[in-house]
This record gives structure tokens, sequence and C-alpha cells, in this order.
């Protein structure tokens, strides 16, 4: 990637982020109005949303502080989710993670991993794993860090993160101090993603921390200019607290990490509230880079420099700030390729009086914000967090996904314009780089109300489209089912390494489908501290015949000309294709 001269926007956040963080409000907003709705299309969305969690036996609340107030910044960031086939019996499992309350964990409060029972119900194996652990977690990342065939686990919390090894008969080992991955001190762990940074076949992994707390400090609500929005009184931060700082940890082969992180360079990106953290390879170069999305501050994009070291890159490449230079209380990542030309771009999401973000991959890793002329700009309400960039209806295009939900569960009696409860966000895809949002024609999965924090996407029930894991605060996690309807078509792939990371994170796949080419990845982490399923999903429309480029974490590049529509294959590293599997026809 070459450095291109400061662009506008970069110049302009010079100059905006010292009178911004001169605000007196915590939190950065715009104070955007909503551009007006176009008529709409009329076209049709084969994608339905049902909220089947219930039925699915997904009975147990998200507990994270208080339900009817906030009174720190901790109890309002909730936590993350994942799809993570943890038995290897080729169908998705479901982790959920948990906070707990100031005054202590009330019961029930664990992080919980369901089985799936392969019926479309799950079954609650949290203690039988060893996963069961109480606390305010944060994030998790999925990856096979020992390469032994079984994907791990990652979880990041506000206090001690945790290194779970997979031991591949249905229990996970907390292997934390025996890894090298104590710290000293409470650090607010936050975005984590297993990366093979230097292509050596290991996965390492990059920790993301928010900012300092420390309740005995915090001042509260009220009690500073950081603690009030739209002038009532709220719970302090992110600004007026002292920022977090990104970590790296190189994996020494031999199940012990080495901290890395002053000599690859990535502890020089500083002075930003770091929340979900993706690696990806954003330049097209073969190598991942990081992109940690930042809560009212900058955020970063540190670019491999492949010897070992980062650069922060954030202003130059135009996603630390917005296309008038401004912060963005950056929480949620969605990473996908929009508009079909083979790079990956990226949605972040906001707060509420603001848009999500659209930034456009020129190829070379340099980053345009679209979000108004995407159509975006028609969505202002409502805060939002977990995101993704997929392809809901299977009709070629990706669509845009997100959760929302306040932090402020005060204020809506004073203005009820900002409740704490709100729906889920969809905009389909339009194939012309545009989108409109569907406001009710999403399904009733959608169009409930909740405050929800992390998501997850992925095939839970192994029908060929792409379902939603949600977590809710101090409410069950919804699991939206993707009833679709009509004839489009479909492939999944699931990588397996063998010279790369058995995992095969930091795979890049560009599929060609009917005259289309769609670049995907599979990532450790998206969507807000949340793993989505790691086999890729592409809709392929009316094609009935896809080929593939499958280009592995270690540089080298597969061929797999020629496969059927609606198949799931399993690609080995240098033996192609070792499974083909034919899923239940969509419902």
């Amino acid at each position: 990637m070459k450095y291109r001269s400061l662009s506008r926007r970069a110049l302009l956040g010079t100059l905006a982020i010292p009178a911004i963080n001169a605000w007196g409000q915590g939190v950065s907003t715009r104070a955007v109005k909503a551009q007006p709705r176009g008529k709409p299309s009329g076209l049709p969305f084969y994608a339905c949303f049902n909220d089947v969690a219930a039925q699915a036996g997904l009975h147990a609340p998200l507990i994270y502080g208080p339900e009817d107030h906030k009174t720190y910044i901790l109890e309002t960031t909730g936590c993350g989710c994942a799809f993570i086939d943890y038995d290897n019996d080729g169908w998705l499992d479901i982790l959920t993670l948990s906070g707990t309350r100031m005054d202590g964990a009330p019961p029930g409060a664990t992080n919980r991993l369901y089985k799936n029972n392969r019926d479309g119900t799950f079954t609650d194996v949290t203690e039988k794993a060893g996963l069961s652990r109480t606390g305010w977690a944060s994030a998790v990342a999925v990856g096979d860090y020992n390469n032994d065939g079984f994907d791990d686990l990652f979880i990041t919390y506000y206090g001690q993160n945790v290194l779970y090894r997979n031991n591949g008969d249905g229990t996970f080992t907390d292997v934390t101090e025996k890894a090298g991955l104590l710290h000293d001190g409470t650090l607010w762990g936050s975005g984590c993603s297993f990366v093979d940074y230097d292509r050596n076949g290991l996965l390492d992994l990059v920790v993301a921390n928010y900012l300092q707390f420390d309740p005995n400090k915090v001042p509260k609500p009220g009690e500073s200019s950081f603690c009030n929005w739209k002038g009532i009184p709220v719970n302090c931060g992110p600004r007026g607290l002292p920022p977090g700082s990104v970590m790296l940890f190189h994996n020494n082969g031999d199940g012990t990490f080495t901290d890395v992180s002053v000599k690859s360079g990535v502890a020089k990106a500083k002075g930003s509230y770091c929340m979900t953290t993706v690696a990806a390879d954003f330049d097209n170069d073969g190598w991942p880079d990081i992109y940690i999305a930042c809560d009212s501050t900058p955020s970063f994009l540190l670019k491999n420099n492949h010897d070992g070291t980062f650069t922060d890159i954030g202003l130059e490449s135009g996603v630390a700030l917005n296309e008038d230079g401004m912060e963005q209380a950056g929480m949620g990542l969605g990473i996908g390729d929009y508009n079909l030309d083979g790079s990956l771009d990226i949605l972040k999401t906001h707060f509420a009086d603001d848009t999500a973000v659209l930034y456009r991959n020129d190829g070379k890793g340099n980053f345009e914000d679209v979000t108004n002329a995407a159509g975006l700009g028609v969505e202002t309400r409502f805060i939002s967090w977990g995101a993704g960039m997929f392809d809901l209806d299977n009709d070629g295009y990706p669509d845009l996904f997100w959760v929302t939900g306040s932090v402020y569960p005060e204020i809506e009696k004073q203005l009820p314009n900002y409740p704490f409860k709100s729906p889920r966000i969809v905009f389909r895809n339009l194939h012309n780089g545009k989108f409109e949002e569907l406001l009710d024609q999403a399904g009733p999965g959608v169009a409930a109300p909740h405050a929800s924090r992390g998501c997850a996407f992925g095939d839970f029930d192994n029908d060929g489209d792409i379902d939603v894991l949600i977590m809710n605060l101090n409410e069950p996690p919804s699991l939206l089912r993707n009833d679709i309807k009509g004839e489009n078509r479909w492939l999944k792939v699931k990588l397996i390494g063998t010279k790369s990371n058995r995992s095969a994170i930091g795979a890049r796949v560009t599929a060609h489908y009917g005259g289309k080419v769609q670049a995907q990845e599979v990532l450790s982490q998206a969507s807000y501290y949340s793993v989505n399923d790691l086999r890729l999903h592409f809709g392929l429309g009316a094609s009935e015949k896809v080929d593939l480029d499958v280009r592995w974490p270690n540089g080298a590049v597969e061929k797999v000309p020629g496969i059927p529509a609606d198949r799931f294959v399993t690609i080995r590293e240098g033996a192609g294709i070792v499974k083909t599997e034919t899923f239940k026809k969509n419902s």
C-alpha cells in the first residue's frame, strides 16, 4: 500500500480532534439529520427473520448491570457471542458471553456453551465443557492456536482475559497462565483476534483494551461535564477517562505466547478507545492488517509491513474518521465486498444522531466514505452495535445488517425519541452501489425492539442461508432463523489449513459466478466482539456453478473451478475439495 498525501478528511481530522475532545459530552455524536427517504423500490426481498431462541432452548438472560439504570460505563457496553463448531460435527454450536453486576453476580450469570442438537434445538453444556465463569466478559475470538484440529477460544474481560484450549473431547481447559497471557493489574480487554501476522502457520493474538476504569475514581452520573447527555445526567465516559492500548502476542509454537506489542509497533497506537478488532487483508498484498473500531476517537488501521511490524495508517487511508474529518463512536464492524470488486469494504456502527459509515475500498487499501451516496444516511435514530455484510437473500449481493440499543435506560422517560430498546436494521443491496432500508419487510425478528450488543452470523440449521445470533442486555439472546423463499442459489465453503494455520484464519476466497466477483475472508472476530461462522457463505442468485480462487494465509493460491451451486464444500490446503455435502432445501 502506497501512502497517499493527507486527504481532506485527514487534514480536517488533525484540526477537528482537539476541538471535539473539548466537548463536555462523553460520547462522540455528530447530531446529523437523517436524509429523506426515497420512494421504495418495490423489489421483493426473499429473506424473513423469525426469532426462534425460546423454542431452540436459549433461555438464559445476559446479565450486564442493572436493568433500569447504568451508573458506570462498564455496565453499558455488553458483550459478544460466537457461532463455533467446537466438536467438529458439521453443525454450529453457540457460545454466549456474560457480564455481572457491581454488587455481585446473580445466579446463572455465566458464559454459556450450547451444543447444536441438529434439530433446531440446543443443549446447555457449559458445565460439562468447563466454561462456567462469572465476570465482565467483553469479546471472543475463535481459532485453532495449537493446530490440533479443534478451535480454541480467547475471551477478553474487565479484569483478566482467558485462553481456553479445546481438548477435542467436548471440554476446554483454561491455559491462560501456561500460555504466558496473565497480566499485572486490571485491564479492560475489548476487541481481540487471532491472526497469523508473520504467515508462519501459527495463530498469533492481537488484543485491544477499551479504557482505564476504576469504579472508585470515576465520577457518578452528572458529577462531570463528561457525565451528561442532552442535559440529562448519565454514566461517565468514554471521554474524560484514560484511553486503553493495543497489544500483540506472538505464538511461540509450544503453547506459549510472547508479548511483542512494542517490538511490532502496535503499542504506538495510542489515545483512542479501542473496541471491535478485525484482522484482514485490506490492501490486497497478501498480508493481514488490523483494523480497530474506536469509540469517540480516531479508529486505527495497522498496516502489516511484512517484517513483523505494523504502522497505523488510519488517517491516510481514510478509515480513522468520517468524510468530514469528524470522530465517530465506532463500535461494530461488518467486513465484506458489497460492490463485488474483489476487495474488502468496511461497515462501522456508531452512536445515535449519527449514521453508520460505509467505507469503499479502492483495491489498494485507500477508502472512501460513501455512506450518503450508498443510501445509509436515512438512518440516524439508534445507538448501533454488532454488524455484518452478508447476502441475506442469496441474490449474489451482500446486504447490511446491524443491531441497536441504548446505553442510557434512564432517559427514555424524558426523551421518548431515544428508547432503550430498539429494532434491528436491514439495508438490502440494490445491485448498483446503493442500499435500501427495509423497515418492515425483513420479518418480525428484525422489527422486535431490544437493547442489543454483539451478534454473530452463520447457518445454524444448515439450510443454505444466513441466520443471526444476537445478545440482548438482561434478556435471553435472540436467534433469528432466516426463512428464505425463492429460487436463489448459494455455496458454502469450509477451509482447512495444512501448511497454514488449521482454522485458515486470514484465508481469502474469491468467488466467480454469473459474471460477478466477490471476496470474503475467514475472520477470527468481527461484528461487535463476536465471531461469525468460519464457513464462508456466498449467495449466487441464479448462477448454477461457481469458480473459486483460494488464497491461503501463507500466500499460496489454489483454483477450484466448476463447483455446483447449493453445496457445502470442504477444501483442504493442497488437496482441493475433500468433501461435498448437500444441505436440506431452504424452507
